[in-house]
């Protein structure tokens, strides 16, 4: 039998009658033109495939899942304590019984349920809202230790009642001190708004608080991560920092509430991420557009990040002098990059003012004025009292007043609600054992790593400004209401955003009491940290339902 091949066509040929294939024809030469035409796609397609890979190597194209996979066990569990306490600071918490919330609601309101930003600063809310408020007894209970918010089952009834009720949820369009803010934070709460638009306005109030607690997620991550990166050289300590962060009193009451200063907490920390590792790694295409990015959000996050933008100004341009010697021209591109991104929402925030006939800054520009006409009368010296004892010839703003002690560390000890619910006055006394022994703590371990510190003079001095534009900000805002008021913003919620600087602080207390006995004072200070976030927890309860 002759043996039989498979044509390519699919017929079965024997190997007697196979046909010929046709001779190959010569393959034509290719043009110049269309030499030229190649060459130029497969140099793009190269240097597409470059970029692709730089920023898949930075993290910009990172698949989501691999990177939560890089994220530590610890790192994940600071994140888990911090939304679970900011969520019972949310249950724990009257409605409406943390500063501005009332305004802060009434702005997401409006914009989830009219798509329109609010225009008015007069406290003439919703319907709705002002129904809540007269129900729930707020006037009454605000700034009032001595009047509870425990109410009979019958007044429950009536209140669930009422709120069931169609009231106008638009009718108002202000929103009080909230109304100059950026949309972000906004936007963002009208998502859980909007789920719970079915429900009453504490449903909806519930809802929000929780987005919030989960913003409390993401800065005890990113203040982890800070620690990481600025004191890579002790693990533990990253945890004994992240969880000290997590468990602040103050940074879960504030974070389990409707306002800002939840998202603006989460921003500040992640800025001081990006700075850290972009110290420790040197900057780079992708580290330039995450810190821009990071400023971009925080600009539309609160007016109060301004006060981060000279530190982080100041982060970007010691990066790039540090990447210029390896990199050449690119690195003060990547810079020019950061501050471009970074840049924008002011840009649009002024052509949009200008448009409208407004001034370029709105209501900062009022401020700015205000600060650079009153500033020769000693808002400098203001500033430092505010903060600081006086000095010799400063003129006395705050007169037997001790603000480092009466309005900072009490502050921070515990002042919760509307600055109204505070602990015994020897719980005050007590805590300066603890914290002085954290600071001595700290400055051991200081002394000790003195040698490493000397080459990073220029990350230290970055961190530094970040948190001395804070305190000025706040400072200088606090200085315009002054006669009238003599410290309006002296709230120690103003400056959390520092704090990843605490959680590096603790993390430093920690290391500083050794090798043999670190790992045990890192423990010691996490217990420390939970017993006053529990303890606040119970003087608020007792507070407001005793």
């Amino acid at each position: 039998m002759p043996h039989r091949v498979a044509d390519p066509q699919g017929a079965a040929l024997s190997t007697r009658g196979t046909r010929r294939a046709p001779p190959s024809r010569p393959a034509k030469p290719r043009s110049a033109v269309g030499s030229r035409s190649f060459t130029r796609r497969t140099q793009r397609a190269a240097r597409r495939r470059t970029v692709r890979q730089q920023l898949q190597a930075g993290g910009l194209l990172a698949d989501p899942v691999a990177v939560l996979r890089r994220i530590p066990t610890a790192a994940r569990i600071c994140v888990l304590v911090a939304i679970l306490n900011a969520a019972c600071w949310s249950f724990i918490t009257p409605p409406f019984q943390v500063p501005d919330e009332p305004a802060h609601f009434a702005y997401a309101q409006q914009l989830a349920e009219t798509g329109r930003l609010p225009t008015m600063h007069s406290e003439q809310f919703s319907p709705e809202e002002m129904t809540a408020l007269h129900d729930l007894h707020y006037g009454r209970i605000r700034q009032r230790p001595q009047n509870r918010s425990s109410f009979s089952q019958a007044e429950q009834e009536r209140i669930q009642r009422e709120l069931a009720a169609p009231l106008s949820r638009t009718d108002g369009g202000a929103s009080g001190v909230a109304a100059s803010e950026p949309p972000l934070y906004y936007a963002l709460e009208a998502i859980p708004y909007g789920l719970g638009s079915g429900g009453t306005l504490l449903d909806r109030l519930e809802l929000m608080r929780l987005l919030s607690a989960l913003m409390a997620g993401l800065t005890a991550l990113f203040a982890f991560l800070f620690v990481r990166e600025a004191l890579p050289g002790v693990r533990w300590a990253w945890t004994v920092g992240g969880l000290a962060v997590a468990l602040v009193p103050l940074f879960g009451v504030m974070s389990g509430a409707v306002n800002p200063d939840a998202m603006l907490y989460a921003v500040a920390a992640a800025l001081f991420y990006s700075l850290a590792r972009a110290f420790r790694r040197g900057l780079t295409l992708r580290s330039a557009c995450a810190i821009g990015i990071v400023i971009a959000v925080g600009l539309l996050t609160k007016l109060n990040f301004v006060g981060l933008l000279p530190g982080a100004v100041l982060g970007l341009v010691l990066l790039a002098r540090r990447a210029a010697p390896a990199h050449g021209r690119a690195a003060y591109s990547w810079l020019a990059l950061a501050l471009a991104i970074g840049a924008s929402p002011g840009v649009l925030y002024v052509l949009v003012n200008v448009v409208s006939d407004h001034a370029g800054l709105g209501l900062v520009s009022s401020a700015i004025s205000l600060t650079l006409h009153r500033a020769s009368t000693g808002e400098i010296a203001y500033i430092w009292e505010f903060y600081l004892p006086r000095l010799p010839g400063m003129p006395h703003y705050f007169p037997g007043y001790f603000t480092t002690r009466e309005i900072w560390f009490n502050g921070y000890v515990g002042l919760y609600g509307w600055y109204d619910t505070a602990f015994p006055a020897w719980v005050y006394d007590a805590a300066l054992l603890p914290a002085a022994s954290i600071v001595l703590l700290c400055a051991r371990a200081l002394v000790a790593d003195r040698a490493a510190l000397r080459g990073r003079l220029g990350e230290l001095l970055a961190y530094g400004a970040v948190g001395a534009g804070v305190m000025v900000l706040v400072g200088a805002d606090s200085y315009l209401q002054f006669p009238r008021t003599a410290a309006e913003y002296g709230a120690v919620r103003y400056l959390l955003p520092m704090l990843p600087l605490l959680g590096a602080v603790v993390a430093l207390a920690a290391r500083g009491a050794g090798r043999r006995w670190g790992p045990a004072a890192g423990a010691l200070l996490v217990v420390l940290f939970l017993a006053h976030d529990l303890f606040s927890q119970l003087q608020v309860i007792a507070r407001y339902y005793g």
